[in-house]
């Protein structure tokens, strides 16, 4: 029967002391890459795994990272943006051999609880939010228990140079898109946000707003409307819009999820995309590509995103005291099939 491989065993195979093993495992910058090299192909040899139990005990990591998701897991991965966030994520884990915690819970008190756990039972290292809310007591939580953590998109308060965030300029994409349909001549532009509990959306309907007026046409409230990032949010957005006695000639929506909802609805309508309404979304995911037409949309670099927030919170696990860095991903918007010029048009759809 074949015996535990032991540090011990290691150490005397790459003819090292126990304790440079240790350190290797522990991945302490007191070790050559050489000697990490000659360590590590050692435990390979003799197929020896680190107790990760035992060693988080003792020097207090558990090489794992705790990834908290907006809401239940099986509405957050309908949208392409979460596994796709977390793609850029695991591959900076992988990078650095740190395994990943995923949140299960399936409403926002269950989800709370679970950081609980992660925090006070010392699950996880550090934590990356998928999202960032306007008033959200994980963030909080996380900020008084001085806890290392990153979180993807802008925090909403006035504590935000004290938080570690990556994020894209979204009040700024959201100008431009709204600025682009403008000059396309659309006058009746509508704007379909996701939940307004969440920044991102806040920040959108900025960049809107701030269009709008710059072109000084006035803001219709009836033109507005918020759902849930799903497919369904966006039909029943579609539905509210084109019962208006003079419809939107243009749509900016929130997430191409959203804009695929708004194109199949249009189409039972019998309504066209682009020739009776234009279209421009934000996030670049596959589907915006494979529509029919392709969308017209922002490409927000999420894998980049979920990587550069890995990046940063192991930075801040390894080095507590750098202080807060914030990073922004740039964006760039596609254009495809679902937008068009309004010249020529009449007015009204009769």
């Amino acid at each position: 029967m074949r015996m535990t491989v032991t540090i011990k065993d290691v150490a005397k195979a790459a003819n090292v002391a126990p304790s440079t093993v240790s350190r290797v495992i522990a991945n302490s910058p007191r070790i050559s890459e050489r000697t990490k090299e000659i360590v590590r192909g050692a435990m390979k040899e003799l197929g020896y795994h680190p107790n990760f139990n035992a060693r988080s005990l003792a020097n207090k990591s558990t090489n794992t990272i705790g990834i908290v998701m907006p809401n239940s897991a099986n509405k957050t991965f309908q949208n392409p943006f979460f596994p796709e966030v977390i793609r850029g994520i695991s591959s900076k884990a992988h990078q650095v051999e740190y395994g990943l915690y995923l949140s299960t819970g399936q409403s926002e008190d269950e989800i709370f609880e679970e950081v609980q756990h992660m925090v006070q039972g010392k699950r996880v290292d550090g934590i990356i939010l998928l999202y960032s809310r306007v008033d959200d007591r994980v963030m909080n939580y996380l900020y008084e228990q001085k806890f290392p953590f990153t979180v993807i998109g802008r925090p909403y308060d006035v504590r935000k140079r004290e938080i570690t965030y990556v994020n894209n300029d979204n009040y700024k994409a959201s100008k431009t898109v709204t600025e682009y349909l403008l000059l396309l001549g659309h006058k009746n532009i509508a704007f379909i946000g996701g939940n307004l509990d969440f920044v991102v959306t806040v920040d959108h309907m900025e960049g809107y707003r701030k269009a709008l007026y710059n072109a000084g046409i006035e803001l219709k409230d009836d033109y507005i409307v918020f759902h849930e990032e799903l497919q369904e949010g966006g039909q029943e957005a579609v539905i509210d819009l084109m019962s208006l006695s003079e419809p939107p000639t243009a749509m900016i929506v929130a997430d191409d999820i959203m804009t695929f909802g708004v194109m199949r609805m249009l189409s039972e309508m019998e309504m066209r995309v682009p020739d009776d309404v234009s279209i421009i979304s934000f996030n670049n995911v596959m589907i915006s590509e494979l529509s029919s037409p392709p969308m017209t949309t922002v490409d927000i670099h999420i894998y980049n995103l979920g990587y550069e927030a890995c990046n940063l919170l192991i930075d801040l696990i390894h080095h507590p005291d750098t202080g807060a860095k914030q990073v922004l991903i740039p964006h760039k918007m596609i254009k495809r099939q679902t937008t068009q010029k309004i010249i020529g048009k009449i007015s009204s759809s009769q």
